[in-house]
């Protein structure tokens, strides 16, 4: 009867372990789970759609904040995304959560597991989105990392003199008043004083796609990026 009592006891809180396991994290396995998709095409600089097991999915890109397109340098980061995520690229998803507007926020990877996410943030053309990095507890010193170097290179919309951010910008808009602007800070110090007119060249650059995207964003071309005007800039850097 004793073994009989103890191996009920021992099966009992067995189950009670596995229940409140299930409770405690319903969503780590969900969360680590990387799925394979199919880019259809990009909404904006931080939103995407793709085809997964024949169903079309809306993709929040997690951890990162891009510019709204009405906002400098908003369009430049859908065009780069677009440029990243063409219709057609074999992309592997790591599912997080749904926002508040029924999108699966996920990161998104190409080729060797390269974040997608993370390369906007180091070109400049998005943000680390810090309300919400904590859903990138893994790699969140990289991404504080990555804008930290862009802000000290003033890449993307790091050229200008205080970008505003576009959380600020959407309070904005919903409430009808001027923005207060709020920089981030990263954890290094880098200056974020305006460049000048010959504070860019083709070597502060480590890939074409990243001064192609200050060329983007002022056509004038006023840091001479594009020096035979055929539209591409610093073409003799690695794509």
């Amino acid at each position: 009867m004793k073994n009989i009592s103890l191996s009920l006891i021992l099966f009992c809180l067995g189950a009670a372990v596995s229940i409140l396991e299930g409770i405690a994290c319903p969503n780590f396995a969900k969360a680590q789970t990387v799925e394979p998709a199919t880019v259809v095409s990009v909404g904006d600089g931080d939103t995407i759609r793709v085809m997964q097991q024949d169903r079309s999915i809306t993709i929040r890109l997690a951890c990162i904040d891009a510019l709204e397109t009405s906002q400098p340098w908003g369009k430049a980061a859908t065009k780069r995304l677009q440029q990243l995520l063409p219709p057609g690229q074999p992309v592997q998803i790591r599912q997080i959560e749904r926002d508040l507007y029924g999108r699966t926020v996920a990161e998104v990877f190409v080729g060797n597991s390269s974040s997608v996410n993370l390369q906007m943030v180091s070109e400049g053309v998005a943000v680390t989105y810090r309300k919400y990095l904590h859903n990138c507890a893994a790699t969140k010193d990289r991404y504080l990392q990555a804008e930290a170097i862009a802000l000290q290179r003033h890449l993307g919309l790091w050229s200008q003199a205080n970008p505003e951010m576009p959380w600020n910008f959407r309070q904005a808009q919903r409430s009808g008043q001027p923005s207060t602007t709020t920089t981030p800070r990263p954890n290094a110090r880098p200056s974020t004083a305006k460049p000048s007119k010959h504070d860019y060249d083709c070597k502060d650059f480590r890939t074409q796609q990243e001064a192609q995207a200050v060329l983007d964003a002022d056509p004038s071309d006023p840091y001479g990026l594009d020096r035979d005007k055929d539209g591409k800039a610093c073409e003799s850097l690695p794509r």
